[in-house]
């Protein structure tokens, strides 16, 4: 067991804000805010150049003055786009929340484009000075947000890549909950969060290597000077062993700094994406509405799972065929390798990847469990290895890019599983899921899904099924979209996943 290591700070009378480095901090929320809102016009005007492009009429005359027309009320109205972009929160949100990203804007850009497009469409109908034509306006719209938001992708890319985006965090709290905080930022360093310290008045001992080299830097009363002292921009409180009194009077303090503050909920364990808040005679209360997947629900869902996968692999076929040739020439053995997996309903399925490792794979895995990175978590639990020697040399390059699961599609179109859902567990890992955790197998285990944007192998156990109960609690198709969109980058960047 190891401790924190804690750094001695020269206390402050008054901590005084490090110039410079709010100044930086200004600096860089005009210049992301700046190069946002350079997208969102770049993006709004490819699509209305697209869109006047499709639909030119080349007959003269009238026609050339109402396209004048219509260029010159999109110039005008562009100041309009961007004041109902920031209404919608589309600029000001990257410093309130860590992690946030262009996913996170989808909403807010399909309504500003919605409501966009048909106030263009009722001042054309009201004014008489152009004709609004429906299907060149469902083009500007269409365009338009994909234009918008691959705009501000290329936008945050290029300015987290410019200035240092990092914001200096410190988490109050140095218990169990805290130290899971602390090893979520470290895994998801996409979050911009940089892990300062620890704040508590009596820390507990830590096993994790990582996690001990986090310094404990001083106790709650001491708060206001250490923000001053290391430019701490963001506070987590995270079940300090103070008196609520004492943190709820730390957080009105808090609040008159120049820092953000996240609160971890009482409940957290039971929070999900949808849970909301409202007030009863001024007393603000959390909701949490019953799971409810009713037939419709999960015939939308299923839909959705038979189009997708369907026509993912029609495009795919060709892979499909490169990968077994690949595969077959690497090392002998089948293409497919197929495992018993737990699904929806208490039901096996034999899930289908492509074969990764060596055929003998499974006997050699008995030689290989003082590898296994969740050895600690008790006998039976997952077994994952970093850089198994089992893999060879095409299984390597499937696993980097996730390559090797496209044959779970075939899974999804037979029905056994979903494109987002819980982890499917195999057999050994399910008998440890009992009572309240077997709400998971409510719905169909998914190709993706929280546990996989979370950190898939690298987190424990106990952890992934929590995420999994969230998950099923908190179900929603909005939920599965940016859960699927979260995937892509994950692919794209070759995530190396351990195992």
């Amino acid at each position: 067991m190891g401790v924190f290591s804690r750094v001695e700070l020269q206390p402050l009378a008054v901590a005084p804000p490090d110039l410079r480095a709010s100044e930086t901090r200004r600096r860089r929320r005009r210049l992301l805010r700046r190069s946002l809102r350079i997208a969102d016009v770049i993006g709004l005007g490819l699509a209305f150049g697209a869109a006047e492009a499709l639909f030119r009429n080349n007959t003269g005359g009238p026609t050339s003055i109402i396209m004048q027309t219509e260029v010159a009320l999109f110039l005008v109205s562009l100041p309009g786009w961007i004041a109902a972009a920031t209404v919608h929160g589309l600029y000001g949100r990257d410093e309130e929340r860590a992690g946030y990203s262009t996913v996170d804007d989808l909403v807010g850009v399909f309504h500003l484009l919605t409501v966009g497009t048909w106030a263009y469409f009722a001042v054309g109908a009201v004014t008489a000075l152009f004709e609004p034509d429906p299907l060149k306006l469902a083009t500007f719209w269409s365009i338009g947000i994909v234009a918008v938001v691959s705009g501000r992708v290329v936008a945050r890319s290029l300015v987290r890549r410019r200035v240092p985006f990092l914001q200096n965090t410190l988490i109050v709290g140095a218990g169990e909950v805290g130290q899971l905080i602390a090893r979520r930022c470290m895994r998801h360093p996409e979050s911009g969060i940089h892990l300062v310290g620890f704040v508590d008045s009596a820390p507990q001992h830590v096993s994790d290597p990582a996690l001990a080299a986090v310094p404990f830097v001083g106790s709650p009363e001491d708060l206001p000077d250490i923000i001053g002292v290391l430019d701490v921009e963001r506070v987590v409180i995270a079940f300090a062993q103070e008196p609520d009194e004492k943190i709820v009077e730390l957080v009105r303090t808090l609040k008159y700094l120049d820092v953000e503050i996240d609160i971890v909920p009482r409940l957290f364990e039971l929070v999900g994406p949808r849970v909301e808040f409202h007030d009863v005679g001024g007393f603000p209360l959390m909701v949490m509405s019953p799971m409810r997947l009713s037939r419709t629900t999960r015939a939308v869902k299923r839909t959705i799972d038979v189009c997708a996968s369907a026509a993912v692999l029609l495009l795919l076929l060709p892979f499909f065929v490169i990968a077994a040739a690949a595969i077959k020439l690497d090392s002998r053995g089948p293409v497919f390798f197929s495992q018993v997996r737990m699904g929806a309903g208490d039901r096996t399925f034999n899930l289908l990847k492509f074969r990764t490792m060596v055929a003998d794979a499974e006997a050699a895995k008995r030689g290989l469990s003082h590898l296994n990175i969740h050895a600690n978590e008790g006998a039976g639990v997952m077994f994952k290895i970093p850089d198994d020697p089992r893999v060879t040399r095409v299984g390597r390059f499937l696993r980097r890019y996730f390559l090797d699961e496209f044959p779970q599609l075939i899974n999804v179109l037979r029905g056994e599983m979903s494109l987002v859902g819980p982890r499917p567990l195999v057999l050994d890992e399910d008998q440890h899921v009992s009572s309240w955790a077997r709400r998971r197998l409510d719905v169909k285990p998914g190709m993706t899904g929280l546990w996989q944007v979370a950190g898939r192998s690298v987190i424990p156990f106990e952890e992934m099924i929590r995420l999994d109960y969230i998950y099923v609690t908190n179900w929603s198709l909005a939920g599965d979209l940016r859960l699927l969109l979260q995937t892509v980058p994950l692919v794209f960047r070759g995530e190396s996943r351990g195992f």
